[in-house]
């Protein structure tokens, strides 16, 4: 099967969700399907990028906006009904590149990934076409309008629902959509016919490590740190948790690791608190810090850095919200903390070594080797995409 799959980012480095996942799915893929890709970006491509993407890709096309035209387009869109980043990541002359690219690459089924690159593809009505909306993203907007100071939660509130209308409005357009959990697809029921295939994990996080790290830091936290959600929780992290696990335990570190930390961010930089900024091995991060703490407060989807820590056998601590989607047993497999009197106490408790914590990380690098597999994932879009062919042959 030729697959063309459309894309908001270049997906490398993989500092990003949606990049993780398209990078995954896109090399399980092209193991035994041919695979095109279409990206988007805003901002200079690292270096790797190309070579990279075509070791798994059989054609890659990168088209560059321009920051002038995302301007006017930015500005024009306060008068239109399509949301702001429909706008933001579609113009003219991107659409015109993409019918060159489909014209000389004509597949099988088109993949958008994202309800930004929908307007892409409007008009092919005749190629069999798919989208993963991946997560909630208008009750993710919701939430972070109710948290947000006046004037950015008016506009968030706009674009949440622009973004609810348009994600209803544009299912029509594919023959099958999908999510990656439950939890999105219960807030998303206005969707017909979604199914759930969720994030797998890279096997490096699973690799048996020879000889063990040395544990540097205490307390971790990821993420792309320029992301709303997570500098949201790396400020309640340092200013509302730590100040109460400081008093018991006055030495303890935190490291919030994770690529393009925003100003807020680097604000909480001090002598207990260090900022690593893009990490080129992860996965000994991880393994490098006693306790991973992720308070998640208006996330939708999967976190992969929760499945990331799991699998590299250190203990999480997460929120309630976090763990509807990765389903894990609580306090068995991960730990729930829903305020920061309830992460402060289990933070000391594992930095105290409470034997009652100790099967905690063994039990949810278990759970993430049993349940989360890109090679299974893949295969089930694979299956959905073989579906559409064969009810449409007749």
């Amino acid at each position: 099967m030729k697959i063309l799959v459309v894309l908001s980012r270049v997906p490398w480095p993989l500092e990003k969700g949606d990049k993780l996942r398209a990078y995954h799915l896109i090399r399980e893929w092209s193991k035994d399907n041919e695979v095109t890709l279409f990206c988007l970006t805003d901002r200079g491509i690292d270096p790797q990028a190309e070579s990279k993407l075509n070791e798994i890709c059989s054609q890659v096309f990168i088209y560059r906006f321009n920051k002038v035209e995302i301007a006017v387009r930015m500005f024009l869109s306060i008068f239109r009904k399509k949301p702001f980043q429909v706008n933001y990541f579609h113009s003219r002359k991107a659409q015109k590149a993409f019918d060159i690219f489909i014209d000389n690459n004509i597949p099988d089924h088109i993949f958008c990934q994202l309800v930004r690159t929908s307007e892409y593809v409007r008009k092919y009505n005749v190629i069999h076409k798919s989208i993963d909306y991946m997560d909630a993203f208008s009750t993710g907007m919701k939430r972070m309008a109710e948290r947000s100071p006046w004037p950015l939660s008016f506009m968030m509130k706009i674009e949440y629902k622009r973004l609810k209308a348009y994600e209803n409005g544009v299912q029509g357009m594919f023959q099958k959509r999908f999510i990656i959990s439950d939890q999105d697809r219960k807030q998303m029921d206005f969707i017909e016919d979604l199914q759930i295939i969720s994030n797998g994990i890279d096997p490096i996080f699973l690799e048996k490590i020879k000889s063990l790290e040395t544990k540097k830091h205490d307390i971790l936290f990821t993420g792309n740190m320029s992301y709303r959600p997570n500098v949201e929780s790396a400020k309640f992290l340092i200013s509302e948790i730590m100040p109460i696990v400081w008093k018991k335990h006055p030495n303890a570190t935190v490291c919030l690791a994770g690529a393009d930390p925003s100003a807020q961010v680097i604000g909480l930089k001090s002598e207990r608190v260090s900022i690593t900024g893009w990490v080129d091995d992860i996965s000994r991060i991880y393994r490098q810090s006693r306790v991973f703490v992720a308070p998640m407060l208006v996330n939708t989807g999967l976190q992969n850095k929760l499945l990331e820590a799991m699998a590299s056998e250190i203990p999480c601590i997460t929120t309630s919200l976090a763990n509807n989607a990765l389903k894990a047993k609580p306090n068995n497999e991960v730990i729930i903390a829903d305020d920061k009197e309830q992460f402060s106490d289990s933070i000391s408790r594992i930095l105290e070594q409470d034997q009652a914590l100790a099967s905690i990380a063994t039990n949810g690098k278990n759970y993430v080797k049993a349940n989360f597999s890109w090679e299974k994932s893949s295969q089930e879009f694979i299956d959905a995409f073989n579906k559409i062919n064969r009810a449409t042959s007749y």
